[in-house]
């Protein structure tokens, strides 16, 4: 089932979030999120109107999907750029492609024309996905993350919604 994130995810958010932060090169984050962290994302989320939801069976939290402004400013108010990360139970069951197409058709009614997706360079099943769900390569950046003491590439992809 998805649906909007709750207050009560926020503990099972940041122990999803925390491991992709603090296992791998997928986020260029190294700081762990704390639950407060997570209650603010919810909070925002909500308040600018974007979606920030959550992939559950049960009582178990699967992965989440939120959406916000590419970047600040009224220009870039159709553009929005996307997270999505699912507990690696999760991988290859159809869960990320249904809070994707969530996302996507949360903010194609909220007005959005378009949708970014910012990938590690080192993140090749993350490219792979985005482009099975219609993304394509716009740029790359080279090396502009740093973890784990060395350099990382930044793949930006997009689709019009």
């Amino acid at each position: 089932m998805i649906r909007p994130a709750a207050p009560a995810d926020a503990p099972a958010l940041a122990a999803l979030l925390n491991h992709w932060i603090e296992s791998t090169a997928v986020t260029f984050n190294p700081v762990p999120k704390t639950v407060d962290d997570i209650l603010g994302m919810i909070a925002a989320k909500a308040a600018a109107g974007h979606a920030f939801l959550v992939a559950v069976e049960g009582e178990t939290l699967l992965g989440q999907a939120s959406y916000g402004q590419f970047r600040a400013g009224e220009g870039y108010r159709t553009c929005m750029e996307h997270s999505i990360s699912l507990t690696p139970a999760a991988k290859g069951k159809g869960i990320g492609r249904a809070l994707m197409a969530a996302i996507e058709d949360h903010a194609r009614a909220a007005g959005a024309h378009q949708m970014i997706a910012g990938v590690s360079g080192e993140n090749a099943d993350g490219r792979n996905f985005h482009e099975r769900m219609g993304y394509r390569h716009i740029a790359t950046i080279p090396e502009a993350g740093f973890k784990f003491g060395r350099f990382m590439d930044l793949v930006l992809m997009q689709k019009f919604l």
